[in-house]
Protein backbone atom coordinates (compact mmCIF):
# COMPACT_ATOMS: atom_id res chain seq x y z
CA UNK A 1 0.00 0.00 0.00
CA UNK A 2 2.81 2.47 0.73
CA UNK A 3 4.62 1.70 -2.18
CA UNK A 4 2.04 1.47 -4.87
CA UNK A 5 0.44 4.45 -3.12
CA UNK A 6 -3.25 2.47 -3.35
CA UNK A 7 -5.22 3.43 -0.24
CA UNK A 8 -8.26 2.23 -1.57
CA UNK A 9 -10.36 0.50 1.29
CA UNK A 10 -10.98 -2.82 -0.40
CA UNK A 11 -6.84 -3.56 0.22
CA UNK A 12 -6.85 -1.97 3.90
CA UNK A 13 -9.80 -4.04 5.50
CA UNK A 14 -9.69 -8.02 5.88
CA UNK A 15 -11.96 -10.43 4.71
CA UNK A 16 -14.54 -12.21 6.12
CA UNK A 17 -11.57 -15.12 6.38
CA UNK A 18 -8.80 -12.58 7.84
CA UNK A 19 -7.23 -11.75 4.13
CA UNK A 20 -6.12 -8.91 2.84
CA UNK A 21 -6.91 -8.28 -0.97
CA UNK A 22 -3.49 -7.39 -2.98
CA UNK A 23 -2.95 -4.93 -5.70
CA UNK A 24 -3.57 -6.32 -9.04
CA UNK A 25 -0.46 -4.84 -10.29
CA UNK A 26 1.23 -6.69 -7.74
CA UNK A 27 -0.01 -9.68 -9.62
CA UNK A 28 0.88 -8.51 -13.06
CA UNK A 29 4.46 -8.17 -11.81
CA UNK A 30 4.98 -12.05 -12.60
CA UNK A 31 4.62 -11.89 -16.37
CA UNK A 32 7.17 -9.09 -16.46
CA UNK A 33 9.29 -11.21 -14.39
CA UNK A 34 9.35 -13.93 -17.50
CA UNK A 35 10.14 -10.73 -20.08
CA UNK A 36 12.73 -9.41 -17.51
CA UNK A 37 14.66 -12.52 -17.95
CA UNK A 38 14.76 -12.22 -21.56
CA UNK A 39 15.91 -8.83 -22.09
CA UNK A 40 12.10 -8.28 -24.04
CA UNK A 41 11.24 -4.53 -24.07
CA UNK A 42 6.88 -4.87 -24.18
CA UNK A 43 5.47 -2.46 -26.19
CA UNK A 44 2.04 -3.76 -25.01
CA UNK A 45 0.40 -5.57 -22.44
CA UNK A 46 -3.35 -6.67 -21.35
CA UNK A 47 -4.03 -8.19 -18.28
CA UNK A 48 -7.49 -9.68 -17.07
CA UNK A 49 -8.25 -9.97 -13.59
CA UNK A 50 -10.13 -12.77 -12.78
CA UNK A 51 -9.94 -13.81 -9.16
CA UNK A 52 -9.18 -11.43 -6.06
CA UNK A 53 -5.64 -12.41 -5.05
CA UNK A 54 -4.31 -12.17 -1.17
CA UNK A 55 -1.44 -12.12 1.09
CA UNK A 56 0.24 -15.35 1.59
CA UNK A 57 -1.32 -16.53 -1.74
CA UNK A 58 0.95 -18.68 -3.70
CA UNK A 59 1.46 -17.93 -7.02
CA UNK A 60 2.99 -19.31 -10.54
CA UNK A 61 3.19 -17.58 -13.90
CA UNK A 62 2.86 -19.60 -16.65
CA UNK A 63 3.76 -18.06 -20.14
CA UNK A 64 4.41 -19.25 -23.52
CA UNK A 65 5.65 -17.52 -26.67
CA UNK A 66 3.01 -17.50 -29.53
CA UNK A 67 4.78 -15.28 -32.26
CA UNK A 68 8.25 -14.67 -32.99
CA UNK A 69 9.81 -12.67 -36.05
CA UNK A 70 13.35 -12.51 -36.29
CA UNK A 71 14.38 -8.74 -37.77
CA UNK A 72 17.88 -7.51 -38.75
CA UNK A 73 17.74 -5.39 -34.84
CA UNK A 74 15.30 -6.78 -32.81
CA UNK A 75 12.92 -10.34 -32.88
CA UNK A 76 9.37 -9.60 -32.74
CA UNK A 77 7.99 -11.47 -30.36
CA UNK A 78 4.29 -11.85 -28.71
CA UNK A 79 3.48 -13.81 -25.33
CA UNK A 80 0.24 -15.11 -23.38
CA UNK A 81 0.25 -16.19 -19.86
CA UNK A 82 -2.03 -17.39 -16.67
CA UNK A 83 -1.40 -16.64 -13.60
CA UNK A 84 -2.35 -19.50 -10.95
CA UNK A 85 -3.06 -19.63 -7.34
CA UNK A 86 -2.23 -22.63 -4.58
CA UNK A 87 -5.64 -24.31 -5.35
CA UNK A 88 -5.09 -23.91 -9.33
CA UNK A 89 -7.35 -21.36 -9.92
CA UNK A 90 -6.64 -19.38 -12.26
CA UNK A 91 -6.65 -15.42 -11.18
CA UNK A 92 -4.73 -13.40 -14.19
CA UNK A 93 -4.19 -14.13 -17.53
CA UNK A 94 -3.09 -11.33 -20.56
CA UNK A 95 -1.17 -10.86 -23.06
CA UNK A 96 2.07 -9.13 -24.15
CA UNK A 97 4.00 -7.82 -27.48
CA UNK A 98 7.41 -6.42 -27.95
CA UNK A 99 11.18 -7.07 -28.89
CA UNK A 100 14.32 -8.75 -28.04
CA UNK A 101 17.49 -6.61 -29.42
CA UNK A 102 19.69 -8.70 -31.79
CA UNK A 103 22.63 -9.96 -29.89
Amino acid sequence: MELSGDRGVHHRQKDAQGRLLAHGLLTATLPTKLGGDLDYIARTMTFEFLKPVYAGDALDCLGVVDTVKPGRAFTRVSFSFTVTNQASVVVMKGSSSGVIAAS
